[in-house]
């Protein structure tokens, strides 16, 4: 049986046809969290950094409460809409059901562009990380393997995914806990450090560029959270999505709140940078 919904064709099948293509249940609460964390990470290495040069220490702090306001309202409801619509389209699925075709497809494709230039934001990152470690060796080099390997992963199973997906998870965490412990306990940090951006005329040690540049904050300090909203795309092989994924949703935010102030107190005030650059971008 056809039918005609806005412009779109559908047809009816048979509930097996639906059973035979669903996901395996594979991810409890611990690596539905780690999924969230993992993909949320890569902002604590890089990203959020870029905005010490254009609004200041008390910018990106500004910014990064007003982040975590937006994310936890949105958090709340992908929780609720994952739970109702436990669908691996996730964005796509709930602006369907609630849109139609086309206001789904337009989420779906805004959503592909996503998580397109996501990856090869991080894959640029990892890439960067390791010429400083061998350069003698192409960086493109580097993106390929890390894409090989994302993709050779998958392909292998959902499960095997999640599992790599913890460990992964965990190690970041480790290094960031020895690069903040280290800056910290080394004696390099020194708190003056976080606020000897020049201001701008008229302008504070703490807002350097005043509440513009909180405004201009804005993209940088969204790396502290960015991707939490991919979590309901695994919300079909969640075993139990009601009880797990609005947990693990709200885990992985609190994660992403807490984090972002050990950067403030350890690398801001660590990091020497060259200021007199800082101040012709302020201006």
């Amino acid at each position: 049986m056809m039918q005609h919904i806005q412009g779109v064709q559908y047809e009816s099948v048979n509930p097996s046809y639906l059973e035979q293509r669903q996901l395996r249940k594979s991810a409890g609460l611990l690596l539905l969290w780690a999924l969230g964390v993992g993909a949320v990470i890569s902002g604590n290495f890089f990203g959020w950094n870029f905005s010490l040069a254009t609004g200041g220490i008390g910018g990106l702090a500004f910014a990064t409460i007003l982040m975590a306001i937006l994310y936890i309202c949105m958090v709340y409801c992908i929780a609720e809409l994952s739970t109702a619509m436990p669908h691996a389209g996730g964005f796509y699925s709930f602006a369907r059901s609630a849109f139609g075709p086309w206001g789904g497809f337009i989420i779906g494709v805004t959503d592909t562009i996503e998580y397109v230039l996501t990856p090869a934001v991080i894959v640029v990152g990892i890439g960067s990380y390791l010429n400083t470690l061998y350069p003698m060796v192409p960086e493109y080099i580097w993106w390929i393997g890390a894409y090989t390997l994302s993709i050779s992963l998958n392909i292998l199973g959902t499960r095997l995914t999640l599992w790599v997906g913890l460990g992964l998870t965990l190690l970041s965490i480790g290094v960031l806990i020895s690069f903040y412990s280290g800056a910290l306990l080394s004696g390099a940090f020194q708190w003056e450090l976080a606020f000897n951006v020049p201001p701008l005329p008229g302008q504070t040690d703490l807002l350097p560029a005043g509440w513009y540049g909180v405004f201009i904050s804005i993209p940088y300090a969204i790396w502290f959270f960015l991707a939490i909203e991919q979590l309901p795309l695994a919300a079909e092989e969640a075993r139990d999505v009601r009880r797990d994924m609005p947990r693990s949703l709200f885990l992985v935010w609190v994660h992403c709140w807490c984090w972002p102030s050990v950067p403030y107190c350890s690398t801001v005030g660590s990091v020497v940078v060259h200021w007199q650059s800082v101040h012709r971008r302020l201006r």
